[in-house]
């Protein structure tokens, strides 16, 4: 009864209600700015909320982390700007919608998609948080390594056109990952000696660069071309549609849970590994994947919002972060007297049903606030272009300059813009890039913590792989989904089962 009186708090006092939606709505819209991200708006409210109580201070906590989770999609959809790492995959198929005019249409897929996997990830936290962390915690760094390798393989996903093109983009991502000192040893690689890249190249503004920059310099050729008028008489999409892809969302929605509960990672993993697995069992997508289809919006979407409540479950049961955001969260547990992990979950088990129940207020917010304002934001795409790319432009410089106030971030964004420039105009998919970029880290450390692990002995290191049963299945889907991207078994494919799909990818 105590537990379902905590679970309650938020619905029955009207403050804390109040900082929720507020929470949630600033959320939204710092999330849909690119640059703006949830981590810097959540470490920021710590300052604000040191004095406050810690029932009010963790409401709007959760409101912003649910919402700018969301927003990074409104850009992505309307600019193809993502407006957070997680939606780099949305943009894939939504912006592709928004030229077609359905702009509103994506919108609302997307809003009830990520409503839909964020009550996956909550109703997990709620559920059966020990068992899914006791999972996560089997996790060794060769299994971490494994997952990025897996995450690397997504190429093929991303690659739209060549597979060789893809690779060789995934490459280039992974290289300027590495740019800047090594955290192990803090020697620098691919610096040449500049000081300037010491610190390594900031991934958002690489992104920002690669898809705001780029974009904006692609539409200089349509400069005259009229805007695509959008259609918006329908924002809320069809139960029939929901219905349709209820077990692709659920499917994704379990990726996001189990990624989102791995320390380490986050919704952004999340969303491109949901999206390589909605690529692989959508056999006949009304759009193909990458040039509209609804499937490559409900994966990441409802992923991206299910690793929220996934990244609870090690805070809440472990005291271990998830992302970037529980980890500020748990520092503010801290300053109010709190002690996040095992005890936390006997001694104040309220507090974890309060916490509970705050996600689910914001989730019912981030519905409320995503499905409105939707026709003021598809004007957007409806502007001449004589106006809509300076404000791309805008939009970039700001977004980078905000990562660290560094006006060297901005030079960066607009060097890998040009760069992106070349390579989309050259047939080059710049999805790769982004990944390499993201997954460039998880790769290194952990390939090098689980070889010193093993006394640098690489038979040890194999022996780990066919001993662990977790490793065992990692590694074989490593093999697996590596043998389905090459030439061979596309052929092999074609034969056995007569698939005039399976043409060799060059």
């Amino acid at each position: 009864m105590d537990a379902f009186l905590a679970f309650l708090t938020v619905f029955t006092q009207p403050e804390l209600l109040l900082l929720v939606g507020l929470g949630t709505f600033a959320g939204v819209y710092v999330g849909a700015i690119p640059g703006l991200s949830v981590t810097m708006a959540v470490s920021i409210l710590i300052s604000f909320t040191f004095s406050w109580d810690v029932y009010p201070a963790i409401s709007l906590m959760i409101g912003i982390f649910m919402g700018g989770v969301y927003g990074g999609s409104r850009t992505a959809i309307l600019l193809n700007i993502p407006g957070a790492p997680s939606a780099i995959a949305t943009a894939l198929d939504g912006y592709p919608m928004a030229q077609r005019g359905e702009a509103g249409t994506a919108i609302g897929i997307t809003t009830v998609m990520s409503f839909f996997g964020g009550f996956i990830g909550i109703g997990v936290l709620a559920l059966a948080a020990p068992m899914v962390s006791e999972f996560a915690l089997t996790f060794q760094p060769r299994d971490y390594m494994l997952l990025a390798v897996l995450g690397i393989l997504l190429v093929g996903s991303l690659s739209s056109g060549s597979l060789v093109k893809g690779i060789f983009a995934g490459a280039l991502g992974i290289a300027i990952g590495a740019v800047g000192r090594d955290p192990l040893t803090f020697t620098e690689r691919f610096t040449f000696d500049l000081p300037i890249m010491q610190g390594g190249i900031s991934f958002i503004a690489v992104m920002i660069g690669m898809f705001g920059v780029s974009e904006a310099l692609m539409q200089l050729h349509h400069v005259d071309k009229t805007a695509v008028r959008q259609k918006i008489s329908r924002i809320v999409p069809s139960f029939s549609t929901i219905r349709k892809h209820l077990p692709l969302s659920l499917q994704t929605s379990t990726i996001g849970v189990i990624i989102g509960a791995l320390p380490g990672t986050g919704g952004d993993i999340a969303a491109l590994m949901a999206y390589d697995h909605a690529k692989r069992v959508t056999k006949k997508p009304q759009y193909p994947f990458g040039k509209g289809a609804i499937e490559g919006l409900v994966a990441p979407e409802t992923a991206n919002n299910a690793a929220v409540g996934g990244a609870f479950i090690p805070m809440m049961t472990l005291g271990i972060p998830g992302d970037a955001v529980t980890a500020i969260m748990i520092g503010a547990l801290f300053i109010h007297g709190l002690n996040p992990g095992p005890m936390l979950m006997i001694d104040q088990p309220d507090m974890f049903w309060f916490i509970v129940g705050a996600l689910v207020m914001a989730n019912v917010f981030m519905l409320i606030f995503g499905l409105t304002g939707i026709k003021l934001f598809t004007k957007i795409v409806e502007m001449p272009r004589a106006v809509l790319i300076p404000l791309i432009m805008l939009l970039s410089i700001v977004g980078a300059y905000a990562v660290n106030n560094a006006i060297s971030d901005v030079y960066w964004m607009l060097g890998f813009g040009f760069f992106g420039y070349f390579m989309r105009h050259y047939g080059y998919p710049l999805g790769p890039v982004i990944l390499g970029v993201i997954l460039s880290r998880l790769l290194d450390d952990n390939w090098r913590r689980a070889i010193i692990s093993e006394r640098e002995d690489l038979g040890r290191f194999f022996h780990g792989i066919v001993t662990s049963p977790l490793s065992l299945v990692l590694f074989i889907a490593v093999i697996l989904i590596f043998v389905s991207q090459t030439p061979f078994w596309a052929r092999a494919k074609g034969k056995l089962f007569g698939d005039p799909a399976g043409k060799v990818k060059q």
